[in-house]
């Protein structure tokens, strides 16, 4: 039976602990951010590192290599990027690799970065998925790099997985994502519910992962762009018309961006 387990951190990260059999000591972390919450969790735990897995580029994700890699030296897969130098797997869009028992295909999702991956294990059991911040409960990454086609594409990349596929993203930004999505979509009741839900698991200072991608389907606006009533949103907020979803998704982003303000 494998485990994952988020380590809190820095001021919303969860560092995934991938524990691929619980009969075994052997762990896995995804975009350590921070050394010492890391080591402290292991030591706890009597756990042993055996791997580094980096999603992107941006130091909350990968600050805390170098100080791992003192504690025990072990492989890091990731993007290869100048400013992560201590990638000794790199990985692109298709390659596959195995922990200890646990096959995960790597999805390159540009967007957010440029460099951006996501590993996805399907399994017989549920299907598991670290997409870093390429996609969050009820919103997506900021868009650095690269068009909002692009980005919209690795969203519906993502979107695609099977729907109890499990997603583990690396932020907890829930709660504020569907206070967003509930102003696109006042009327989605499946939205407001799950706000509902989240707003209380937020006071007993509870984790609100992992989704499902069947849950980010329904609820999250990101992945939605083709509905009409997002399309309306989007146009009479930007004042102006959208040939596509990607454009739709684009115009979304960038009020994302300056919510509840208007775009400067």
């Amino acid at each position: 039976m494998t485990t994952i387990t988020p380590i809190p951190a820095l001021d919303s990260n969860y560092f995934w602990i991938i524990r691929p059999d619980v009969n075994d000591s052997t762990v896995y972390v995804v975009d350590p951010g921070d050394t010492a919450a890391v080591i402290h969790y292991l030591d706890k735990h009597q756990l042993e590192l055996a791997g580094i897995l980096i999603t992107h580029r941006h130091r909350d994700h990968t600050q805390g290599i170098a100080g791992l890699l003192e504690y025990r030296n072990v492989p890091v897969y990731g993007p290869q990027v100048e400013s992560i130098p201590w990638v000794t797997h790199s990985l692109y869009g298709g390659d596959q690799i195995t922990l200890k028992g646990v096959e995960f295909t790597v999805l390159a999702v540009p967007g957010h970065t440029w460099e951006h991956i996501a590993y996805f294990a399907h399994r017989e059991e549920t299907p598991l998925l670290f997409c870093g911040d390429a996609l969050f409960a009820g919103g997506c990454g900021r868009r650095f790099d690269g068009t909002a086609d692009i980005m919209w594409e690795s969203l519906m990349k993502l979107a695609s997985l099977p729907d109890n596929t499990l997603v583990y993203c690396a932020h907890e930004y829930t709660e504020a994502n569907l206070e967003f999505a509930l102003a696109v979509e006042p009327d989605n009741k499946e939205l407001e519910l799950r706000l509902t839900e989240v707003k209380h698991l937020r006071l007993q200072h509870a984790i609100t992962l992992p989704s499902t991608i069947s849950v980010e389907k329904r609820t999250n606006p990101f992945l939605r762009c083709q509905q009409t009533g997002i399309k309306s949103f989007v146009e009479n907020r930007l004042g102006q018309k959208c040939s596509a979803a990607a454009d739709v998704f684009g115009g979304l982003r960038l009020i994302k961006d300056y919510w509840p303000n208007p775009i400067k």
